[in-house]
């Protein structure tokens, strides 16, 4: 087990499925000690039941919604309170409506800026203290459409902008206190591991949430004198445009 990330204390937000899941899943491959949150009570148990065969007093969560502040300072006092401090804060919950601008509503405008903008800015501010008292990683969760606009993606790209100039400033502000600061860019993501009865399956070609938990354990790993503050990842061979 490699010593870089064992017993460190980490904190995934959308931790129960999807891209996040499988950030707690490799975190705790590395010997960390993971909490994590969602908005649903039984995708919180579930997610903890799975994780915990092999690593049950390594891994532990609450429900919490990123949009409000309040949960988002409990979250961060409780995993310190659970292990000891906090080392990692994975900004991962997110969500997407894509609608042109006058048929999207002003409820789902704010929910994905609370959620995908509102809610790492909320985390970060109560983790920076915490870290500032022995280091640490604050990994961002963006996307290639935080750089690239596109038709009915209004809210969600304004979020994503959002999130990459957040992440990129507050590198600055707390590069000198022993924390780094990295955004993860992902192309088209496929988070289905499974696919059902009933289901779409799986499109191999696209990235998975697999590919994007080792983005953050190799950015973790990486040599604590130079910083990849931005990586954009894009499947290999997508389908050729006819």
């Amino acid at each position: 087990m490699a010593t870089e990330l064992k017993d460190k204390v980490a904190v995934v937000t959308g931790g129960t499925r999807g891209i996040g899941y499988s950030i707690a899943q490799a975190l705790l491959a590395e010997g960390a000690k993971v909490f994590i949150c969602g908005r649903d009570a039984s995708n919180l148990k579930a997610a903890l039941e799975t994780l915990g065969r092999d690593a049950r007093d390594r891994v532990d969560g609450m429900v919490a919604d990123v949009r409000r502040y309040d949960d988002c300072r409990k979250l961060i006092r409780a995993a310190a309170q659970r292990f000891g401090g906090v080392d990692i804060l994975v900004n991962n919950a997110g969500v997407g409506l894509f609608k042109p601008v006058d048929q999207l509503t002003p409820e789902e405008w704010d929910a994905q800026i609370e959620t995908n903008l509102s809610g790492p800015f909320y985390c970060s501010r109560e983790a920076i203290p915490l870290m500032r008292q022995r280091g640490g990683y604050i990994f961002n969760i963006s996307s290639l459409a935080g750089v690239n606009p596109f038709a009915g993606g209004s809210a969600y790209n304004a979020s994503k902008f959002g999130l990459n100039g957040f992440s990129e400033a507050m590198m600055q502000d707390v590069r000198y206190d022993g924390i780094r600061v990295s955004y993860i860019m992902p192309g088209s993501v496929d988070t289905d591991f499974a696919a059902t009865a009933g289901s779409k399956p799986r499109e191999t070609w696209k990235l998975t949430g697999v590919d994007i938990a080792k983005a953050v354990i190799d950015l973790y790993k990486f040599p604590r004198s130079a910083l990849a503050s931005r990586i954009e990842m894009r499947p290999s061979q997508p389908p050729r445009k006819k």
